[in-house]
Formats: C-alpha cells, structure tokens, sequence
C-alpha cells in the first residue's frame, strides 16, 4: 500500500520558535552534521523564509530560505524520514518557490550532495539544473563532500509566479 498525498491535510505555515524542538528532532533523525537550535533561531531572527509542514498530528518537515536582491536561497529543506515518499518534499518545495516569487526573486539556488540521489531527481522536476560545484562544501563521516550548486530560474511568465 502506497501512501497518496492529501493536500487538505498539509499544512505549510510559519516556523515559531516554539518549533524549534520539533524541527530539531527532524534535523537530527536526517543528518550526520545536524543544524543547532543556535542556527534555527538565528534564521527566525534575521528574517528568513523559515516554514514548518503540519500534518495536524506532528511537524514533518520545514524548509528555510533567503530571499533577496532578486535571488532566493534554498538553504536548508528536509522532511522527517517516517514521513517521506509522501510528497511532502514536492509541496514544500513548491511553497519554497512560490515564496520566493512573491519576494520578487527572480532565481533560485541550492546545494545538495552528489550522493543525495532523492534530492537531485526531486529538483530535476521542478526545474533545477547543475550550474556549479562546491568542493568539500559538507562534512561527511569520511571527510568532505562536494556540493552541486543547482539554479532554476523564476520567471514572472510562469504559473508559479502569477
């Protein structure tokens, strides 16, 4: 049995502090080299996209993004792994996107590791493409790992900028 995403029952809103706890467990069930709450609360305070995806029952993911000068960053986007193969990525992504069209960017860039196969294909459909590498841009366990830098362009014409 698959799941099949419900859209009535997401709920993508603004992180508050009082979700760093819950971001926080995703953060560290997901990564090797986790994000402290240090840096989530700095993200809330300097005025970033910072937003949480809601099931109503648990956070299941959030995603953080800078937008200016014309440019938005995707800067950190994750979903916890009991939750994924859901199509919560894909909604997030698309809000991420959205988002940053209402800010008035007009491109958008992320990192991810070459060895995060999911992630690549994910944004190779909504449209990102290879433009750059970071070298030794993540820890790892064994060292370093690059980091692709994608970019995708946010064009005013498109459906998601109307």
């Amino acid at each position: 049995m698959s799941a099949v995403l419900r859209p009535d029952a997401l709920n993508i809103r603004p992180m508050g502090d009082d979700d760093i706890a819950g971001v926080l467990e995703i953060e560290n069930r997901s990564y090797d080299f986790p994000w402290s709450a240090t840096i989530f609360s700095d993200c809330l305070r300097v005025g970033y996209c910072c937003w949480v995806l809601d099931t109503g029952e648990r956070l299941a993911g959030y995603g953080i993004m800078s937008v200016a000068a014309g440019e938005s960053h995707i800067l950190n986007i994750c979903i916890d792994p009991a939750a994924r193969g859901q199509g919560y990525a894909r909604a997030l992504m698309q809000h991420l996107l959205e988002t940053a069209c209402s800010h008035g960017a007009r491109v958008a860039f992320l990192e991810v590791r070459p060895s995060n196969d999911v992630a690549r294909g994910l944004y190779a459909t909504l449209g990102f493409k290879h433009v750059g590498t970071r070298h030794d841009y993540y820890p790892a366990v064994d060292g370093r790992e690059d980091a692709y830098v994608l970019s995708m362009p946010l064009e005013p014409r498109t459906e998601r900028c109307e």
